[in-house]
């Protein structure tokens, strides 16, 4: 697809939709813009420009103009993905969403919060918690991404075990489509049997077939009693061969965080923590939440003798340290290497502890260090695979020979390559290789549909260039 460069002339209309000081050029702005969380540089790629609307009738305004003149549009909330599903793949315009950052409606009665997509998650949480209420959509950067990011990948995070993803935490949606019309997809509805489930479709599409610019999300009752459980294993195993036990008891987790000793190791030194085990320890973090204390007692009991049976060390209350070290586990890799990249593969929560050891045993043949994070409760792992001081050939060359056998053994098993990070320019050519085609050409058919022009964040999740389509 040939798109037309940002001209002086794009540039006036940008400026005319939304205001001359909201329309970005600087050299040093574009750089900034270049690159989302994901530390892998091959991937990163300038912008022509940035804009910064400040309601869906300024972000309409600008999709009618890059429509016109045939200019990409790349998507941006916070810019913490690790797929660069932000990078702008053809430059042209980057549509930065931070100033749609109004909280517009809190319905305690009805349990329900209308949001602009420049919101902050932690704010949504935040609010929500003050009227003894929660939003259970809780990407661990839930401190410093936005809400409509979390839409445009399904976000999942730390409560998914228990409460789903970001998908299932959503009413209705306001988009604007690559054509600048505006359109409000679904409702405060139970259920809904009226067409098709156009909002489910735009969330998770990464941006690709919709700009999301107003959400009305659900919220539930906040449960007032709570107990996270470390859990500390020295035989990766008997760690990872947790959650199905605990599934079948009936505890009903809201959260199963798993650590290798890596992991362990590395943000505890990073957040400057000791918990047991260091040396040798591998992780289980499990958080309880029950309306009364009496089911609390009972649950944490057998969640006890659940992890005794499959051979923990230790059993204890898990104190702040312990989400601290959690929360540094990425940031603390930094030390190690400049250049990493993160697999975010999903498999079926009962094949999680045996893909865990496989591609952990696979990984020994190579020379790159592999770190690994997983929400075990819902099948979800993250490989932190660190480049340190191999040449960048060899860095290429092994990690598609890990990729190489990890991902056919992952869908062999039933899973996916990615559970909650999303495709975006990262895993495009691994998509193509491993989607059924069918079901790869009902995703394209969908977006010719909708963006015939391809200007809505081109390069992210379905290859069109290499199909040879013009």
């Amino acid at each position: 697809m040939q798109y037309n460069p940002v001209t002086a002339e794009v540039i006036r209309a940008l400026q005319e939709a939304v205001g001359q000081k909201y329309v970005k050029t600087e050299p040093a702005v574009l750089e900034v813009y270049k690159k989302d969380e994901s530390m892998t540089p091959s991937f990163w790629s300038l912008p022509e420009a940035v804009v910064l609307p400040a309601s869906a009738q300024e972000v309409a305004a600008v999709m009618k103009i890059a429509n016109r003149c045939k200019v990409p549009v790349t998507p941006r909330s916070a810019g913490t993905s690790v797929s660069c599903g932000a990078v702008p793949a053809y430059g042209g315009i980057v549509l930065l969403m931070e100033r749609l950052n109004k909280i517009l409606e809190l319905n305690e009665e009805g349990m329900y919060m209308t949001v602009e997509a420049g919101v902050r998650t932690g704010d949504i949480q935040n609010l929500a918690r003050s009227k003894g209420l929660l939003y259970a959509g809780d990407p661990c950067s839930a401190d410093s991404c936005l809400i409509g990011g979390n839409l445009a990948t399904n976000a999942g995070g730390n409560k998914a075990v228990r409460y789903g993803t970001t998908r299932h935490q959503v009413y209705a949606v306001e988009v604007v489509l690559p054509n600048g019309k505006i359109t409000n997809l679904g409702g405060v509805l139970k259920k809904c049997s009226t067409g098709f489930c156009l909002e489910q479709l735009i969330i998770g599409s990464e941006g690709t077939l919709g700009i999301i610019t107003k959400a009305t999300v659900k919220l539930v009752p906040l449960c007032p009693y709570h107990i996270d459980v470390l859990a500390v294993f020295t035989n990766l195993a008997a760690a990872t061969a947790l959650v199905p036990p605990l599934v079948k008891a009936g505890i009903n987790p809201t959260s199963v965080e798993f650590m290798d000793n890596n992991f362990v190791r590395s943000a505890s030194d990073y957040s400057e923590v000791r918990l047991p085990h260091y040396e040798d320890g591998f992780y289980d973090i499990i958080t309880i939440e029950t309306f009364n204390e009496a089911e609390l007692d009972e649950k944490m009991e057998k969640l006890a003798s659940i992890c005794e049976a499959c051979g923990a060390t230790d059993v204890v209350e898990a104190d702040e340290r312990v989400w601290k070290v959690r929360r540094n586990c990425l940031e603390s890799t930094r030390a190690f290497s400049k250049v990493a990249t993160s697999e975010d593969l999903v498999v079926p929560v009962v094949r999680i502890a045996e893909c865990i050891r496989h591609l952990a045993a696979e990984s020994r043949k190579y020379d790159f260090r592999i770190f690994c994070l997983a929400h075990a409760g819902d099948g979800n792992l993250h490989f932190q695979i660190l480049k340190g001081d191999m040449s960048d050939d060899e860095w290429e060359r092994q990690t598609e020979a890990f990729r190489a056998v990890a991902y056919p053994y992952v869908y062999s098993l039933g899973g996916r390559l990615s559970g909650e990070h999303g495709i975006g320019l990262k895993r495009l050519k691994y998509m193509e290789k491993y989607t059924d085609p069918v079901e790869l050409e009902l995703m394209k058919t969908i977006k010719r549909a909708i963006d015939p022009n391809r200007i809505l964040n081109p390069g992210k999740v379905m290859d069109f260039e290499s199909s040879k389509e013009m």
